[in-house]
């Protein structure tokens, strides 16, 4: 059984084993989320080697060695042999993290299909069953949330920041927050205007 989490890694170490199109997937995620990447392989995709050479990704061109594992809060295990793989996880301290590419059953942990629009992070996951379907799933929903939903996010982020700084009234406050995420707000032109007036109104019914 998995447990769902969204996990901070800024700035934090994480180490990635292997240099193939699966490494370099796993690395473009890691540096969209801000993690500081080791990656550890005699040989690079492309991609991966133009990050090394700009500093973007720290290279260790040598086969694998346990000593790489150092200081790694996350660990991605993602070469083409098996051996390897179950090495990097033999070898990783117990207060490490260790996601086998190749196999969902043996990792500490899963990374998820991701839709994300702006604020928005929808994560999918079969748990290992079919990696297809997730990403057929994730397809799916960005049909169903489309690109209007950046701005509604960053909207929904603003005025929730209005309300706790000017409702008291906790009934009031979860009425006022409830309205704005119904789904007539998500294509309205004139939805800050809207709001404007409902937050009046809010503040007014908690002074009567």
């Amino acid at each position: 059984m998995l447990y769902p989490i969204n996990l901070r890694i800024h700035e934090r170490n994480v180490v990635v084993i292997g240099g193939s199109k699966v490494a370099q997937r796993k690395v473009l995620g890691l540096l969209d989320a801000g993690a500081k990447v080791k990656v550890v392989s005699p040989e690079l995709t492309s991609e991966l080697l133009r990050l090394a050479e700009t500093g973007v990704i720290s290279w260790h061109p040598e086969p694998y060695a346990k000593e790489e594992l150092q200081g790694a809060l996350l660990i991605i295990a993602a070469t083409n042999d098996r051996e390897t793989n179950l090495a990097v996880k033999r070898d990783a301290a117990p207060n490490q993290l260790v996601n086998l590419a190749d196999d969902p059953e043996e990792s500490d942990f899963q990374v998820p299909s991701v839709m994300k629009r702006g604020k928005l992070t929808v994560a999918v996951s079969t748990s290992g069953a079919s990696p297809i379907l997730a990403k057929k799933i994730c397809s799916q929903l960005e049909q169903t949330f489309g690109e209007q939903y950046e701005s509604y996010l960053d909207f929904l982020a603003s005025s929730r920041k209005q309300i706790k700084g000017a409702v008291k009234d906790e009934t009031v406050k979860r009425k006022l927050l409830r309205t704005i995420a119904d789904e007539s707000f998500v294509k309205e032109a004139y939805r800050e205007e809207r709001f404007a007036r409902l937050l009046e109104e809010a503040i007014s019914e908690e002074g009567s």
